[in-house]
């Protein structure tokens, strides 16, 4: 039987990706909730979704798992609630604005037995698991340096609360570092434990919301990581590099939405592209959450790890505010 899916925001995300990916992985968007009566039924109509829930808890009653893209300070009443119920939950990243509210959600759905899964999709691309896995078998020898390259132009129909309101949990650091956080720690398989940073207010974000930042992340390894991210940058490609005693792995074009981007090994025997397998980020998302439920795997990014790399950014804040190497503790 399909899983049943209720959307809990009627975001640009869903529209553009997860009612798709859903659909593509078998399940079925039975409902949605907005805080606007009228942009959910519109949005309904627009998705060709049965129904446009009422209240929180009608949409609970009618689903097996939720989907939470709302703004980021609004993630954690719906979590709670649909743990409650015995549904099953994909929340966007970041999972909450404080540790404290990102363990509650993680100790509600463990409490219940029901998936929470962090929707951090990077990790899902080809690239970032070829890479992955070269490391694994040991072709760039011990990973010394890693360089990401994500710095982007936030396009004009995203130019709303992620630069303009604080009580969102806004700026680059919270929309973009956090996913290079996730992503490290998948590729590296390693854990951050200390960051430095600056960051930059460039006239994109309002007020004090950083639109760019620059940073560093010590990895319990040894490893150093090096970060650039920003809302501002109109025609920089995204990359990200590892740097090993052995070898460089140099992934471009691939800290994107979009299932492209190539990945370079460099060593002493010289230069070869690495086989991929690309596909639909959130499309494999999905069909990993569903056969986490079906208790046969488990989600691509569970909510460990969304404390985990909600631990790096709110870090990173601290380490720009201050400008001291920050410890990272997320204590899960």
């Amino acid at each position: 039987m399909a899983v049943r899916w209720g959307l809990v925001g009627a975001s640009t995300i869903a529209r553009e990706w997860m009612i798709d990916a859903i659909r593509a992985a078998g399940g079925d968007v039975a409902s949605v909730l907005s805080r606007d009566p009228a942009r959910g039924q519109a949005f309904t109509a627009a998705n060709g979704i049965p129904r446009a829930a009422e209240s929180l808890e009608a949409l609970l009653d009618s689903v097996d798992a939720v989907y939470v893209s709302t703004t980021n300070e609004q993630h954690l009443a719906p979590v709670l609630a649909a743990a409650a119920a015995g549904k099953h939950v994909l929340c966007e990243k970041p999972l909450a604005l404080t540790l404290e509210d990102a363990h509650r959600m993680v100790a509600a759905c463990r409490a219940a037995g029901v998936v929470l899964g962090t929707n951090h999709h990077l990790r899902n691309a080809a690239t970032h698991r070829a890479m992955r896995e070269a490391i694994i078998e040991g072709r760039i020898g011990r990973p010394l340096f890693v360089r990401v390259f994500h710095a982007v132009f936030l396009p004009p129909h995203l130019q709303g609360w992620r630069i303009n309101d604080p009580a969102t949990g806004a700026g680059v650091i919270m929309d973009i570092t956090v996913h290079d956080a996730d992503t490290l720690r998948f590729v590296l398989n390693d854990e951050p434990v200390a960051v430095t940073a600056m960051t930059q207010s460039a006239g994109l974000g309002t007020g004090a919301i950083e639109d760019g930042v620059m940073g560093v992340l010590r990895f319990r390894s040894g490893a150093l990581a090096q970060f650039h991210d920003a809302f501002t940058v109109r025609h920089a490609g995204t990359g990200f590099e590892v740097h090993g005693e052995a070898g460089s792995l140099i992934g471009t074009d691939c800290m994107t939405q979009q299932p492209i981007g190539q990945v370079l090994l460099r060593d002493a025997h010289g230069e070869a592209l690495l086989p991929l397998q690309p596909e639909n980020l959130y499309a494999r998302a999905l069909r990993n959450f569903h056969a986490a439920i079906a208790g046969t795997g488990r989600p691509s990014a569970d909510g460990a790890d969304g404390v985990r790399s909600l631990a790096v950014a709110l870090a990173t804040l601290r380490a720009a505010a201050t400008g001291h190497e920050t410890p990272i503790e997320p204590g899960i």
